[in-house]
């Protein structure tokens, strides 16, 4: 089973999920900084990122882990406030950019092509002080980083995702407050903040396409998180409709205004204005995009990068109580089968993956696509030997295979979330989803290859799994 010639075949890490030094070199804070360190258990065992991986000190140890697993491309995030640590171009860090330049030509040296994330959740704090990204002004402080950023690194850069997963940043930071700032503000937050990431996109896309595309020949999107969704009942119409519209509210909100029209899909738009009608509002809680606008948003991705973990089911349910809520705008119950093997909130389902790259296929008019997430957590996290994990790793490539040969989807690489175990939100260090262990209990923090580590690097060399389908 060769995978076509020069697929990329990459791991993923972001910055304040690995790097630690959290107020080195003049680093500034981010939001998550702030977050951890109010306590409060919003984290596991009120965990921080302090110190993380160390990958801030330690970057000479994750190249080890690069170059052993043989990766063609590896890709990671700019911290935003430890090259700007306000957020703003008025102060740069050099000591910042000193260590991005050593990541991104270290990799070069050793023929490894990297791929950057300019922003991964961690917002600089004095920039969520005056409102983050439910202020219209981030668009242009936005803007104004990642031209900072193409014109630094991109004369090496030319694999650049703008935002990571801004319909989970949205969702959780805006609307339900999971995520820092930690205040929710449902049915209004999540829409106002998708509407500001957009835009933001689409001017640092444009800003790329006419001042260094020309010159750097390099490429922009954003990564877009999606489960697949399957109806509860497949004989049912309405839970087929909650299925189309459970696809719409999560994907096709971010996907339809920057790679179809620069509008959201309809389908969203009435859900939320019939909700806002039936709870009072006066107009939609869902503030549309002038015509100037979608023409800005239409057309502003170079490529597809979806991140998939999981696949849910779906059933219609009536939001008759009227609850606000992001969630509650699509009405529907959310559910896993009962048959699939469940490892926290992933749920092992490797045909899912291929369904959701057909759908992107037929909805976006058959995209380059790449994943640039996609993972298991340790189901033992004790054992080195994670054979198991590696079962559905392999499975998940035998989907790809077949997306790619049966089903001809224009897949060009695979990034595993992630190079190393690291602080996972929410979870802290409960969860490890790292190809390679990492003893956060040792101040040195080893990294030791799992079992799926050494598969994955069998897997490089070969470009592709052994045997047939």
């Amino acid at each position: 089973m060769a995978f076509p010639a020069g697929f990329q075949w990459g791991a993923t890490t972001s910055a304040y999920q690995v790097e630690g030094g959290w107020d080195a070199d003049g680093k500034g804070p981010s939001v998550w900084d702030t977050f951890t360190h109010q306590g409060g258990e919003r984290v596991f065992k009120n965990q921080t990122g302090d110190v993380a991986c160390g990958s801030y000190t330690l970057w000479e140890e994750d190249l080890k882990c690069i170059k052993q697993l043989g990766l063609t491309h590896y890709r990671f995030s700019l911290s935003w406030s430890r090259l700007l640590p306000d957020g703003t171009t008025g102060f740069i860090n050099q000591k910042g950019i000193d260590y991005y330049n050593k990541i991104i030509d270290n990799l070069l040296t050793n023929g490894v092509t990297p791929i950057v994330t300019l922003y991964h959740f961690d917002l600089p704090q004095a920039l969520e002080d005056r409102g983050g990204w439910l202020s219209e002004a981030i668009i242009e402080v936005f803007d104004k980083y990642a031209q900072f950023c193409f014109s630094t690194f991109g004369d090496r850069v030319k694999q650049w995702i703008t935002i990571n997963e801004p319909n989970v940043a949205a969702l959780l930071s805006y609307d339900i407050g999971l995520f820092p700032p930690g205040v929710p503000l449902r049915g209004t937050g999540g829409y106002q903040a998708a509407r500001n990431l957009i835009k933001a996109h689409a001017r640092a896309w444009h800003s790329y396409d006419s001042l260094f595309r020309k010159e750097q020949k390099g490429m922009v999107s954003l990564a877009l998180f999606a489960a697949w969704v399957e109806p509860a009942d497949p004989n049912s119409a309405s839970d087929r409709e909650a299925a189309k519209r459970a696809m719409a509210f999560e994907l096709d909100i971010f996907a339809k205004p920057i790679f179809v029209d620069g509008d959201y899909p309809e389908v969203v738009k009435s859900q939320v204005a019939s909700m806002s009608k039936k709870q009072g509002y006066p107009s939609s809680r869902l503030p549309e995009f002038t015509e100037e606008e979608k023409r800005m948003i239409k057309g502003t991705a170079d490529f597809f990068a979806v991140q998939y973990y999981s696949t849910r089911l779906v059933k219609h349910r009536e939001n008759d109580k009227g609850e606000l809520g992001l969630t509650q705008d699509v009405e529907i119950e959310i559910n896993k089968d009962p048959s699939w093997i469940s490892l926290d909130w992933v749920c092992v389902v490797p045909w899912g993956i291929r369904k959701l790259l057909n759908y992107i296929k037929d909805t976006y008019n058959n995209p380059v696509i790449y994943i640039t997430e996609n993972g298991f957590p340790q189901v033992d996290p004790a054992s080195l030997d994670d054979t198991q994990r590696w079962e559905y790793f392999r499975q998940t490539f035998q989907e790809l295979f077949k997306a790619i040969q049966l089903d001809k989807v224009n897949l060009k690489g695979y990034y595993v979330w992630s190079l190393l175990d690291n602080f996972e939100w929410n979870q802290g260090y409960s969860m490890r989803f790292g190809l390679f262990h990492v003893d956060f209990e040792n101040p040195a923090r080893p990294r030791v290859p799992y079992t799926s580590a050494k598969e994955y690097a069998k897997l490089i060399r070969n470009n592709g799994l052994e045997g047939h389908l």
